[in-house]
């Protein structure tokens, strides 16, 4: 890239917040004089927290960086995704060019976002929002913009794969596992959002505009998480040669629109995703004439996810705008009542009884020990029992199998798979 001159001057960045990804960001653009971006200002919220930079560097008024003409991209890299929305939408409605990497904002607000672009003329993209380093939403939406995908699917939490990286490696338990990422910094001291699986749903949300069209409310979908595992279900996965993985899963439903679900996986040794470990992420996708494209990478931390958010600085710079080509054409059709083969530890027979779990022939199972149970549950209803699941301390994994609902006959069969 050349240094800019005075033909070319350089671009200058207003960026709000100051954490991880900020201060990755500003380290980069530092190293990097010769990418033309400035950061001329810099707004945070805390005016006694103590940062890298000198205290003349931030100011703590992010409004006044939206009414600043002169800036001419908003980087927007908080925590907070209420404020980020309200920051974000404000921008928008002035014409502005936006990068933000909140996932759960977007996730929550692309119907609104979209909106304010085409009526505002403004342009956000979030590239860091996904996966961090790994490029899949200018990929998804430019390259496969035009091409079926049979499924994308793949490790979108970095701070989960840690724990379960280090149950397997190290036969730690949860509690050990997740006190050592939280002491890396992998993450955080309130780890629901990411061992109860709603960050990696975020991000398949947002996944499911570009490679299906669709729209979705993340309420609507389905996350479990791994808060219930322990190390007899590490025991389990590895007799049978795979391990566990919490897989995002976006599949194509035959009459248009897709399935989109958030799980613990037994993933078998075969799969791109069983060697992708620790911090990082890994990203599959089926496409219906390239075939299969796999990327692997960190999918946190301040260089990793800065590098998305300089990817993005240079898009915007040279006219970039996603195209949602499949978002024009989309059609929804009645979901068929899909059915995930299940791992299922832990449950109470009442509540196997209300998940109506079954075998391979339809037949109810009914299990009268702790032992994990093997057998199909309809994904609405694992959806509707999610937090009961979550409250009675069972651990739920799919195998990577589904099947169209069956009619569920009256008997009874038992089937016991012991630890």
């Amino acid at each position: 890239m050349s240094k800019p001159s005075s033909t070319n001057p350089r671009t200058r960045i207003g960026l709000i917040g100051f954490g991880c990804v900020g201060q990755g960001l500003f380290d980069i653009l530092e190293r990097q004089p010769e990418s033309g971006f400035e950061v001329k200002r810099i707004a945070v919220k805390n005016p006694t927290k103590l940062r890298p930079l000198p205290a003349n560097r931030f100011e703590f008024r992010a409004d006044e960086l939206l009414h600043d003409a002169e800036l001419d991209i908003l980087v927007e890299v908080i925590d907070d995704a209420a404020e980020a929305f309200r920051l974000v939408s404000l921008a928008l409605r002035q014409g502005r060019r936006v990068v933000t990497a909140n996932k759960a904002m977007v996730a929550r607000h692309l119907p609104e976002l979209l909106q304010l672009q085409r009526e505002f003329g403004g342009t956000l993209l979030y590239e860091a929002a996904v996966c961090g380093s790994i490029p899949v939403i200018r990929t998804l939406d430019s390259y496969f913009g035009q091409e079926p995908l049979r499924s994308v699917s793949g490790i979108f939490n970095g701070s989960s794969n840690y724990v379960l990286t280090r149950m397997s490696e190290g036969g730690s338990d949860y509690a050990e596992a997740l006190a050592e990422a939280q002491a890396q910094g992998f993450a955080e001291t309130d780890p629901t959002l990411d061992m109860a699986a709603f960050d990696p749903r975020s991000k398949a949300v947002i996944l499911a505009a570009h490679a299906y069209g669709l729209l979705l409310n993340p309420d609507d979908v389905l996350n479990l998480g791994i808060e219930n595992i322990s190390p007899a279900d590490i025991r389990y996965a590895a007799e049978r040669g795979q391990k566990i993985k919490v897989v995002a899963s976006l599949q194509p439903l035959s009459g248009g629109g897709a399935t989109v679900f958030v799980t613990p996986q037994l993933v078998p040794a075969d799969s791109p995703l069983y060697d992708v470990e620790r911090e990082f992420n890994g990203v599959v996708v089926e496409a219906e004439f390239a075939g299969q494209h796999f990327w692997r990478g960190r999918g946190a931390g301040g260089h990793p996810t800065g590098s998305a958010v300089l990817a993005d600085l240079v898009a915007l710079r040279n006219g970039f705008r996603y195209q949602y080509d499949k978002l024009s054409g989309a059609t929804v059709a009645e979901a068929p009542e899909l059915e995930l083969e299940v791992y299922l530890r832990n449950a109470p027979e009442g509540l196997q009884h209300a998940l109506g779990v079954t075998n391979e022939s339809g037949e109810i199972i009914v299990a009268a020990a702790p032992e994990g149970v093997l057998g199909y549950i309809s994904l609405n209803k694992l959806h509707k029992h999610r937090d009961a699941l979550r409250a009675a301390a069972t651990f739920v994994a799919q195998t990577g199998k589904t099947r169209q609902a069956v009619a569920q006959p009256t008997q009874l069969a038992t089937e016991l798979v012991a630890e």
